[in-house]
């Protein structure tokens, strides 16, 4: 039989949870060893997702027809060539037939238009949807709020009465004064705070944000906040090996959160070239959040992740950080002092030494609109 025959039987498996317990542990360890598989998976998990997709639009189109022959024999519809017209008025339908979720289909030529509609709506073409950010929204950052109550209470809040927390994410300094990177997509209020690790929170400007880049830069303006002696971590220009293991922290949760992965392509979605593919599992709340190689070098920010793949995360180049404090520095001449880390004082230490030393240097971020 062709190995790759055999192999995607045994992906089928796996995906289906048929496989033993070691023979899992195995293929798991296999994934993480060899790129290639793991995108063998990652493509076969899609096409079987795109598969079922197609599956149900034909069932729902099989039961469309079923619904619209029913009405046609119970005389509730006429049928008069290709039109169709109605004996009674809609709403004596939809009281009759209101489990059917695909009711208005009868409803004369808008049984093409809704099939049309579905079929677009299931069909396997890639697309921007299928993408979630990793920001955290206004009710998650509510109810984390509200969780928090313990920490964020103990001292008079900076954020302003009366004010809505908007979205949320993670970010981390690129400079001791306080500039702190973050996604452009996390930031959806004009204002924000951050909060470090111990809970205190500072008040923080919005300087510069590239939507096209996905990226954003804060500035902690306040008088609370003790610049750090220096960064432990170097920011990378260079692309990262299929396979290299990766880590990250960031705050999906009320307290700081480490994952790891590994690379699992060079490309992001549709072969942008600006993003990684990361095989590491991401919640909301992680956008902003740095991605680390094993040197503790940084390598990207996380900022999104694919809706339909189990573990397929997207993190932004580290690169794109030069060119966008560049930006900056053209834009605001009064921060030509800017200088992100350019050597990792960790490199080679034990993970959790690197973990430890790096978590004062990563902030929740929360976006809020300030009336002006």
């Amino acid at each position: 039989m062709n190995d790759n025959i055999i192999m995607l039987q045994t992906i089928d498996r796996y995906l289906d949870g048929t496989m033993l317990p070691d023979e899992k542990q195995y293929f798991e360890q296999l994934r993480k060893n060899s790129p290639e598989i793991d995108q063998m998976v990652v493509e076969h998990s899609l096409f079987v997702n795109q598969l079922e997709g197609y599956g149900n639009t034909k069932n729902l189109k099989s039961n469309l027809e079923d619904i619209h022959n029913k009405l046609l024999m119970s005389g509730e519809l006429v049928a008069t060539g290709k039109l169709v017209s109605f004996q009674t008025k809609i709403h004596q339908i939809y009281n009759r037939y209101k489990r059917d979720i695909a009711i208005a289909a009868s409803v004369g030529g808008a049984i093409a238009l809704v099939i049309s509609g579905l079929f677009t709506y299931f069909s396997p073409v890639f697309s921007n949807n299928k993408l979630q950010q990793l920001s955290m929204e206004f009710d998650a950052l509510k109810r984390k709020q509200q969780v928090q109550t313990s920490i964020i209470n103990e001292v008079k809040s900076k954020i302003p009465k009366n004010v809505s927390l908007i979205s949320g994410g993670s970010g981390f300094l690129v400079d001791t004064k306080g500039f702190i990177i973050t996604n452009a997509h996390v930031l959806k209020g004009n204002s924000a705070v951050v909060l470090d690790n111990d809970g205190h929170e500072y008040n923080a400007d919005i300087v510069y944000v590239d939507s096209q880049k996905d990226l954003a830069i804060l500035k902690i303006n306040d008088e609370d906040y003790k610049p750090l002696k220096s960064i432990p971590y170097s920011i990378s220009k260079t692309n990262v090996d299929l396979g290299e293991e990766i880590f990250t922290l960031g705050f999906p949760k009320n307290d700081i959160t480490y994952t790891q992965g590994y690379l699992s392509s060079k490309t992001g979605l549709n072969g942008d070239t600006s993003t990684y593919q990361i095989q590491m599992n991401s919640n909301p709340g992680s956008s902003g959040g740095p991605v680390f190689n094993k040197n503790a070098e940084l390598i990207g920010v996380l900022s999104s992740r694919q809706m339909q793949a189990d573990g397929v995360t997207f993190a932004i180049k580290s690169k794109n950080l030069y060119t966008l404090i560049e930006d900056l520095k053209r834009e605001d001449t009064s921060i030509q002092k800017l200088q992100m880390p350019i050597a990792s004082v960790i490199k080679g230490k034990e993970r959790k030494l690197q973990v430890k030393k790096i978590e004062n240097y990563i902030f929740s971020v929360r976006a809020y609109n300030k009336v002006k």
